[in-house]
């Protein structure tokens, strides 16, 4: 895959300025047929991207076409007016105060961003900072200095505009964004695609651990897919690759969410994808979106205030549980075994969220977690209950914290009701990767919650599919690379 400059006119960047394909955006327009069959990824250097302007629809064509492009007609639109793009500013200008003292004190009145570098290592932090949030070539941002310097304005900065020195600048800053050094030759098929998979080696108890995905990549690679990981700090070449599978506990509030709409954003295929994240992080929404479709969840209450109390013992009984909006892998879950518990708890979690669940509390030994993918069921596996706890992981024991065992299943020998109640509680998701979990009571089988990042681990969850996890996995971005 190659890249692609557009330009408003010929000369307006300088032919030797990059080994790459540069052509007018009038070119591009008029000729649909170019680059068909290849997937190039287009830089849109146009002089204007208002709306319904050349660069406006060169961005807009080249999504339709399958071509990725920088930058984004959502991008134009969020730069198009101040209100659009105000709640980025308390982030970027925090990060623009931090460049202070390495600045010597005080700000220019304007500064330019060519791909997330500025013209300075001082300047450094909040460039990439504002490449993470608008993902343009060129950008200018209009400061207001003070005690606390704010951000009158950003906009794109065209060519034309840059004096020598800028486009000095600028064609630098164009071959280091488009240098790509993450291949790797040892692959054993021609990598025809390469997927990055966003993980966090500090995390204490990951989706995947590094040895998992060293054996999702080994079988990814004899399908022609080169897997890398990338961290946090990669947002800025996430467009250098063709997939993303994000592999590190996910959040809206963090820069998972982040990565997940980026990637959506360049028409990459993601899981988690951003609405996936939204639907199964809340608790509050996800119970109220399984009880609208009929899929069984245990007898629950939403928690708007202490008063609300009182009903819930009344209607749910003790012990029952408690759960915070946003709770995960036994996380922001606590039983309460009376009123006192009942209360002290709400009364502590109350304060940061507006809405609690409540719900009925059903002991089991176990708890069936199913993989679906693509709305077909992928694993099966047991977890068991951490030794002398009620949950899986077992958050209270002082250090790491307590896992139970599990037991994994072929979904041949998993019970069919439980596959089909976790494939219907899935579909209302989404297509992507899910992990159901679900409690078989004598009473039935109950959804607990749908995970939009569900743990993947070589040796547990492939216990019972074996490989053909791994091959569905790679498949599912493949297919839809290929569409």
């Amino acid at each position: 895959m190659s890249w692609v400059i557009l330009t408003g006119k010929k000369g307006d960047l300088d032919e030797t300025a990059t080994p790459y394909k540069i052509i007018t955006n009038r070119d591009y327009l008029a000729h649909p047929a170019l680059f068909r069959g290849q997937r190039p990824k287009v830089i849109n250097l146009s002089s204007s991207y208002a709306y319904q302007s050349r660069g406006y629809y060169a961005s807009l064509l080249a999504s339709s076409r399958g071509h990725r492009v920088i930058p984004s007609v959502e991008t134009m639109i969020d730069l198009s007016a101040r209100k659009l793009y105000e709640n980025a500013l308390p982030e970027l200008e925090q990060a623009l105060n931090r460049c202070r003292n390495e600045l010597g004190g005080s700000f220019p009145a304007s500064v330019s961003i060519f791909f997330g570098i500025g013209p300075e290592k001082a300047w450094e932090r909040f460039a990439k900072l504002l490449f993470d949030w608008f993902r343009a070539p060129a950008l200018e941002v209009v400061i207001k200095d003070g005690e606390w310097a704010t951000i009158s304005r950003i906009g794109f900065r065209s060519l034309s505009r840059m004096n020598a020195d800028e486009k000095d600048r600028f064609t630098a800053s164009l071959h280091n964004y488009t240098t790509r050094q993450w291949r790797d030759s040892r692959t054993r098929v021609p990598a025809r695609y390469g997927f990055a998979t966003l993980i966090d080696p500090r995390e204490e108890l990951p989706p995947s651990s590094v040895a998992s995905l060293k054996h999702w990549s080994r079988i990814a690679a004899r399908m022609g897919v080169e897997v890398e990981p990338i961290t946090r700090k990669d947002l800025p070449r996430l467009a250098n690759f063709d997939a993303l599978f994000i592999r590190e506990t996910t959040s809206i509030s963090n820069h998972t969410y982040r990565f997940a709409r980026r990637a959506e954003q360049e028409g990459m295929p993601v899981i988690d994808d951003p609405l996936s994240m939204i639907r199964c992080t809340n608790k509050v929404y996800l119970n109220e979106l399984m009880t609208t479709h009929r899929v069984p969840v245990p007898p629950t209450m939403m928690i708007a205030g202490t008063a609300d109390l009182e009903r819930a013992a009344d209607q749910l009984g003790f012990p029952l549980v408690l759960k915070t909006p946003d709770s995960s892998f036994s996380r922001g879950v606590k039983k309460a075994a009376n009123m006192t518990e009942l209360k002290a708890l709400a009364t502590t979690w109350l304060e940061d969220s507006d809405l609690l669940i409540a719900q009925k509390f059903l002991p089991t030994s176990f708890d069936w977690r199913i993989g679906v993918l693509d709305g077909k069921p992928l694993f099966s596996v047991q977890y068991l209950m951490a030794k002398k706890h009620w949950q899986i992981v077992n958050h209270e024991r002082q250090g790491r914290p307590d896992e139970g065992g599990f037991r994994s299943f072929t979904l041949a020998d998993t019970p069919s009701d439980v596959l089909e109640i976790a494939v219907r509680a899935a579909r209302c998701i989404g297509n992507g990767l899910y992990g159901v979990d679900l409690k078989a009571t004598p009473e039935g089988v109950y959804v607990i919650e749908v995970n939009d990042n569900p743990n993947l681990d070589h040796g547990c969850e492939d216990a019972g599919e074996r490989d053909a996890v791994w091959i569905s996995l790679t498949q599912w971005f493949i297919d839809r690379l290929e569409r």
